[in-house]
């Protein structure tokens, strides 16, 4: 099984960090192969970046598609690209937001999100309503970090984010804490150990639920609105696009 995780931002050491998480956790005979866009920012903190690197991500679905992938994971917690990812493939697209409420909603009827700025917990309350996963937050929090934080040796961000889970685990009356950052995919561990609740990580969450969909042999329906794209002309840097659709 080939599972490609595509990062949307450019930052080369975040795409490392999610791969080695990736590959942690993935069954034998998983081969992950990490990637991320040749350009894009690099950091996601909000609509505007999510629209540049949704572009991105569509190119690394493509170049897997070229090279036997069996599914695909978007990490960046906004899920940037998700839909528009799928009409590309008929192989599975996880986004690891999507993946981890699911993941947190079997085992806590109640679960709160952690994530790093305010602005990008507004668009996670955006996913919970469009998932289907309102009823089962109770809270949004942000520890107010900038996402490159967490690459840095020494920063505080780390203490800040288990803070912020502890605060969560004594107010919200919650079973279970959800980190709202692909950046985070390194820290589970430590934060679950520190505040005594199951975390959910969304690149780890995605992989098992990537490897499982292959296993059973399910992947995205060329049915309806995920069909492939409709052929058309493309105009300006977006001409190579044009008649992109293809039967496969």
């Amino acid at each position: 099984m080939r599972l490609r995780i595509i990062n949307p931002n450019t930052t080369v050491a975040m795409t490392h960090k999610i791969g080695e998480a990736a590959r942690r956790i993935a069954a034998p005979g998983t081969t992950i192969v990490a990637t991320q866009p040749a350009d894009g920012p690099v950091s996601i903190e909000g609509h505007f970046d999510e629209a540049i690197s949704a572009v991105g991500v569509m190119e690394e679905v493509l170049n897997g598609e070229k090279d036997a992938t069996d599914a695909y994971v978007i990490a960046c917690f906004g899920d940037p690209g998700l839909l528009a990812a799928r009409e590309l493939t008929r192989a599975p697209v996880i986004g690891i937001a999507e993946a981890a409420f699911h993941m947190a909603s079997l085992i806590s009827t109640r679960f709160s999100v952690v994530t790093t700025l305010s602005r990008t917990g507004i668009i996670a309350e955006h996913l919970l309503e469009q998932y289907g996963f309102r009823h089962h937050c109770r809270r949004v929090r942000a520890a107010e970090i900038p996402v490159l934080d967490l690459e840095e040796d020494g920063s505080s961000a780390l203490a800040r984010i288990i803070e912020e889970c502890h605060r969560a685990r004594d107010e919200d009356g919650i079973g279970a804490i959800v980190l709202g950052c692909g950046g985070m995919a390194d820290l589970t561990e430590t934060i679950s150990r520190e505040v005594g609740l199951p975390m959910i990580e969304g690149v780890t969450a995605a992989v098992k639920l990537a490897e499982a969909l292959v296993g059973l042999g399910l992947g995205t329906s060329k049915h309806g609105d995920l069909a492939f794209p409709r052929p058309k002309a493309f105009t300006g840097r977006f001409e190579g696009y044009s008649n992109l659709t293809r039967e496969r």
